[in-house]
């Protein structure tokens, strides 16, 4: 026993620290298991998505919502507002050739396509993207990403995704981390399935499709006048008919030929306007609730939308936008960090893939350069080009103003003698400075190699340093300082003469 712990036993030492913590603190206290409010008793989680309750059915339902023009169309405007974003790596903190790595590993995926895939989980929720790894020269690398069909798959009550399986049966197939990630939106404990939006877009759809189901038998009934045949009391069945085929062929051909003692009488619809009303409200609230749940916004059907409020609200909102792109991000990045463990180690940052919208980051180095410019700051022409991707002539370069003597003559005169110093220099015999250098660092580099240790090479320079030959060398950079000073007198001289 000492002061920091106790032995219990030959082999086990507790710690006094250790032992006033709690043991449990890592584990879940709050379980499936332990809980008493639901029944779990298989693996299988079901989606707790209330509709997919409701019908007994899985995702495929939200699938069929596709076929619709209204659903399917803004499906297509979600996805390509967010494949218009910019998009690219971020290296941070990470090494250099980490990023180079990433980089180079993205350029050889259709990345479109992936992006595509992974927008379905904000419509169904989840989706899952199994990784094909592959051996790439010493490294293992996923050659592609590919979606699965979500129904396919399903969470336990660990909430970890499992595969419905052929062999797995009811419990399924535990899937491999570093075999597949997931998109999620909005996922929690409770609900590791995610929020499908599509789920919001059903009973819309549903009643939509009825409502146009109804508006055209509506159409048929009532959008073109009644015919109506009179035929004399005593008439018999064959008789009857036979005005009603006449009937019939009227209505298709215009033209009839009915017995000279029957009469056809043509009435409108006059009153049946309103109910065909009730058909078109309840359609456009529909699209409206479609159109709020997708885009954010149901300015496309309002009766009060103008024409600029309609084409804004054929755009979905930015946070939609925005939160579509931050799914994507997060599981790219989650390969990206898988593939840095696996070739580079665990503890090394990973570059960070990034989606964003040129037109905002423009606007905040506009803002950022203008304060710059009024704090007195000038930027060169090349810098606009490279910031702003302007082309040659779209700005007025002007000469700097010169803000030196009148007189131009004496600024030629520094750079004629910068040049004869330049020749003075190069006549020097570049063989006898190289033999001369040599000579000089040749005692360095023998007291770096006996050295057995730092101090003892410092104290070895410290040695010969007084001993050693810099004479010669000392002797070229007096003459060189000696040519370099007559040439500035004799230049200065000229100039009074002038």
């Amino acid at each position: 026993m000492n002061n920091t712990g106790l032995w219990v036993s030959p082999t086990e030492f507790v710690n006094f620290a250790d032992a006033k913590r709690d043991k449990l603190l890592g584990r879940h206290i709050a379980t499936r298991d332990r809980s008493s409010g639901g029944a779990f008793g298989s693996a299988n989680l079901p989606n707790p998505d209330p509709i997919l309750k409701a019908q007994g059915k899985d995702i495929t339902v939200y699938r069929d919502l596709r076929s619709s023009a209204l659903v399917g169309g803004n499906i297509r405007r979600r996805k390509a507002s967010v494949l218009a974003l910019e998009r690219d790596i971020k290296r941070g903190n990470a090494p250099v050739k980490v990023e180079r790595f990433v980089r180079n590993w993205l350029l050889d995926l259709d990345l479109d396509r992936i992006i595509r895939e992974l927008l379905d989980a904000p419509l169904f929720g989840y989706q899952p993207v199994e990784l094909m790894w592959q051996p790439v020269g010493g490294y293992l690398m996923p050659v592609d990403l590919l979606g699965k069909p979500a129904e396919w798959f399903f969470y336990d009550k660990d909430n970890q995704l499992r595969f419905r399986s052929q062999e797995g049966g009811q419990e399924g197939e535990l899937c491999d981390p570093q075999r597949f990630i997931v998109a999620r939106q909005d996922a929690t404990y409770a609900n590791p399935y995610g929020f499908p939006d599509l789920s919001m877009c059903f009973w819309p759809a549903m009643f939509m499709k009825g409502g146009l189901k109804f508006w055209v038998q509506f159409t048929e009934k009532y959008g073109s006048p009644w015919v109506i045949g009179k035929h004399p009391r005593g008439a018999t069945d064959a008789e009857t008919d036979l005005l009603l085929d006449s009937l019939e062929a009227m209505v298709q051909d215009a033209v009839a030929a009915i017995p000279d003692d029957s009469s056809i009488e043509i009435k409108e619809a006059s009153g049946k306007a309103g109910s065909a009303t009730v058909y078109r409200e309840l359609l456009e609230y529909c699209r409206s609730e479609i159109n709020v749940a997708m885009l954010g916004q149901n300015q496309t059907t309002e009766k009060e939308s103008n024409r600029a409020s309609a084409e804004a609200g054929a755009e979905v909102t930015k946070d939609i936008r925005d939160g579509d792109a931050g799914i994507v991000a997060m599981a790219i990045n989650a390969v990206i960090r898988r593939i840095v463990d696996i070739n580079f180690g665990e503890h090394v940052v990973a570059p960070v893939y990034e989606l964003w919208e040129q037109e905002e980051i423009d606007k905040v180095l506009a803002e950022r350069d203008k304060s710059l410019s009024e704090s007195g700051v000038k930027f060169t022409p090349q810098y606009f080009k490279r910031t702003y991707n302007l082309q040659d002539g779209d700005i007025v370069e002007t000469a700097p103003a010169d803000t030196g003597p009148a007189f131009s003559e004496p600024t030629f005169k520094p750079i004629l003698d910068q040049l004869a110093l330049d020749q003075a220099i190069d006549r020097l015999p570049a063989a006898l400075l190289q033999e001369q250098g040599e000579k000089l660092v040749a005692p360095v580099l023998e007291a770096l190699q006996r050295g057995r240790s730092d101090s003892e090479a410092l104290g070895l320079l410290a040695e010969i340093y007084p001993h050693m030959d810099d004479q010669s060398l000392q002797q070229n950079l007096a003459r060189l300082l000696f040519i370099a000073d007559t040439w500035g007198r004799l230049s200065v001289n000229a100039d009074r003469e002038d």
